[in-house]
């Protein structure tokens, strides 16, 4: 089995920067993605950004976060960090670690951590 945990939430003002980070653990597993999510009160889930794993190592970002969030990995560790500089309250959600893993006794699924959450004060 694998496990996702997520770490680096907090309470911050606006302004300031929150490092993410989501740690795979498990045995024989490959990952083929590692995203971030995003739920806020009231909300649904949103997709915040995603990085593949493997090959082209492509980055998707939502529009809400451009230019502030950036998603990074550690291949070797199994870490997929999420930077977000310049928060404003609209980002105050539950932060939640997605991946895209395949195992040898479960096959492809998709694995979820438990969240941790981010407050931004005005």
């Amino acid at each position: 089995q694998v496990q996702l945990v997520e770490s680096g939430g907090g309470l911050v003002q606006a302004g300031e920067s929150l490092r993410l980070s989501c740690a795979a653990s498990g045995s024989r597993f490959s990952i083929y993605a590692m995203a971030w999510y995003r739920q806020a009160p009231g909300k649904k889930r949103e997709l915040v950004a995603v990085i593949t794993t493997r090959g082209s190592n492509d980055v998707t970002i939502a529009d809400s976060v451009k230019g502030r969030f950036t998603i990074s990995r550690d291949i070797a560790k199994n870490l997929v960090f999420l930077q977000m500089n310049n928060l404003k309250p609209e980002d105050t959600a539950v932060y939640y670690c997605n991946a895209d893993i395949a195992t040898s006794d479960w096959g492809r699924n998709y694995y979820w951590g438990q969240g941790t959450q981010v407050t931004v004060s005005s």
